[in-house]
């Protein structure tokens, strides 16, 4: 099944091989548009599946809804169907993504969807899951369900950045955040970083820990911030990322916070193969701690890729990079960034000697420097976000 979004909520659907012009109306996007409000309340909880809401609608009327709650559980048409109950049948059931076809954690929703006497599905986008990729689809069609798809996929595939790179890749989505003054600096001299922006930055940062599987550091922010990694996001309990350190000699202090804290998330330290034998350990006997030794490479530093395809086995759908400005460079210069959280304080550092946000070669030409696309802006209390995604070859 080939689909191609067109303007103005429109879709042509290419089913065996001939195009069918389909119209979605305003009702329509109105229930889409619940149903992706509904998917976002699963942000932090559903890793590494996509998060996913559904809406069941009979004569005008919404009778069921619900979304993915978390990894394991049942799936968001599930909810919405069980909510519905007889008032299911005949009726329009919009979903986020394509109904499941597989038995995976649960069975499949295509299959509910059919002995619930559904008569018409309209969704945002198909999976593209290797194990679904239209056969969802083609299921319900078969059954002589009326299958629409198309409506509102852009905001669909953009609520599932995280799921679509991991699912089609090797590879976790890597967003950036960093914190700077006006003239780009992160902290001082001394390593004294608190506080370059303000309250409001700091709790939207700890939304975006909430949102991630992993959070990733190096040594030396451990060392100069004792950072604690967790996730205190506003109105709602958070849930801890994976804490990962990049320490290839293995100098994080046994009394770090990050250590020593109580949290249900693991700290993971990636260290060479070269370190202190007592020290190692020490920490392979602590049950919060886990150790992942690699080979260094030419540079002295952590294998990134590498690591990164293996955090991805474990899945790990995507990691929060709130580096220094040397873990910010590697990242920024092998090209691994997906998107970026850029705050800007209003306030100057006034000097050449502190920490910038990034610490290492540039290009040589100015053309030659990493571009942003899809990039907004906006106000968070006193101080600015500029956020966007990183440009890649071949993108216009």
């Amino acid at each position: 099944m080939n689909l191609n979004p067109s303007p103005a909520g429109r879709v042509f659907c290419c089913i065996k091989g001939c195009f069918v012009e389909m119209e979605f109306s305003k009702k329509d996007k109105f229930y889409m548009q619940k149903a992706l409000r509904l998917a976002k309340k699963g942000e932090g909880f559903t890793s590494p599946n996509p998060l996913v809401g559904a809406v069941v609608v009979k004569d005008g009327e919404i009778v069921g809804e619900g979304y993915h709650q978390y990894y394991g559980g049942p799936h968001a048409e599930v909810y919405a169907l069980d909510e519905a109950g007889k008032m299911a049948r005949g009726s329009t059931i919009y979903v986020t993504l394509e109904p499941c076809s597989h038995h995976g954690k649960t069975p499949p929703c295509s299959l509910k969807i059919i002995n619930s006497g559904v008569k018409r599905v309209v969704a945002a986008m198909q999976d593209p899951n290797p194990e679904v990729a239209g056969r969802g689809f083609k299921m319900m069609k078969d059954k002589g369900i009326e299958v629409e798809v198309g409506l509102l996929e852009k905001e669909a595939k953009k609520l599932n950045e995280i799921f679509l790179k991991y699912i089609t890749s090797d590879n976790p989505f890597i967003i950036l955040k960093s914190a700077q003054t006006i003239d780009g600096y992160l902290a001082t001299s001394t390593g004294n970083s608190k506080w370059v922006t303000g309250e409001k930055a700091r709790l939207y940062g700890h939304q975006l820990r909430h949102k991630v599987d992993g959070i990733l550091v190096g040594i030396n922010t451990v060392l100069s911030d004792d950072p604690s990694l967790t996730a205190r996001p506003e109105n709602i309990v958070g849930k801890d990322p994976l804490r990962i350190i990049l320490d290839s000699k293995l100098k994080t202090p046994k009394d770090a916070k990050i250590i020593i804290q109580n949290s249900e998330a693991k700290t993971l330290i990636v260290h060479g193969d070269q370190v202190n034998a007592a020290k190692k350990k020490f920490y392979e006997k602590k049950e919060n701690v886990e150790l992942l030794s690699l080979k260094i490479n030419e540079n002295g530093n952590i294998p990134l890729k590498r690591l990164l395809k293996k955090l991805h086995k474990r899945k790990i759908s995507s990691i929060l990079i709130e580096g220094g400005g040397k873990v910010n460079h590697s990242f920024l210069k092998e090209k691994l960034v997906d998107k970026f959280y850029n705050f800007i304080a209003p306030k100057y550092f006034g000097g050449n000697d502190g920490i910038t946000v990034f610490d290492g070669d540039g290009p040589l030409k100015m053309e030659d420097a990493i571009k942003i696309k899809d990039y907004e802006m906006e106000k968070v209390g006193k101080d600015f976000l500029i956020k966007g995604y990183r440009k890649k070859e071949g993108d216009i």
